[in-house]
C-alpha cells in the first residue's frame, strides 16, 4: 500500500528528529559501531511508527537494539518535547533491526558465485 503525504511528512519529521535525539544521548555510537536510523514507516492512522536502525560494526545488533529498547521512554519524551506542537498525539515508536545492507551483500556474494562457475 502507498504512503499518504501526510504518512511521508510526519516519518520525515520522526527521523530527522530522532536523528538528533540519538546523537545527543549518545546512542548514535554503540560499542565500538555505528548507529543510525535508516527509515522510519508510520500507519496511515499516525498511531504507530516503525524506525529502523542499520548498525555497522555493531558486534551484537540484538543487544544494541535491546538498549536503544530500554532507553526508548527517554527517547519518546524528548521526541514529544520536539515535536508536540506539530502532531495531536505521539506515535507508538517501535524499533527494528534494518537489515537490508546485510541482505545485499549475500545476494551479491551469491551472484559472483554463479559467475565464478560460469563457463567464459
Amino acid at each position: 500500500m502507498l504512503e499518504g503525504k501526510r504518512q511521508k511528512q510526519v516519518a520525515g519529521l520522526l527521523n530527522e528528529e530522532l536523528s538528533g535525539i540519538f546523537q545527543r544521548l549518545g546512542l548514535n555510537m554503540m560499542d565500538g559501531g555505528m548507529v543510525s536510523i535508516s527509515s522510519v514507516k508510520i500507519t496511515p492512522d499516525l498511531f504507530d511508527a516503525r524506525i529502523y536502525l542499520s548498525f555497522f560494526k555493531v558486534p551484537d545488533t540484538q543487544a544494541a537494539l535491546k538498549k536503544v529498547e530500554d532507553r526508548s521512554w527517554e527517547i519518546k519524551r524528548e521526541l514529544t518535547e520536539k515535536i508536540r506542537h506539530q502532531l495531536r498525539s505521539m506515535p507508538k515508536l517501535t524499533f527494528y533491526i534494518d537489515d537490508t545492507l546485510e541482505y545485499v551483500d549475500k545476494i551479491e556474494k551469491l551472484f559472483k558465485d554463479i559467475n565464478k562457475d560460469k563457463p567464459q
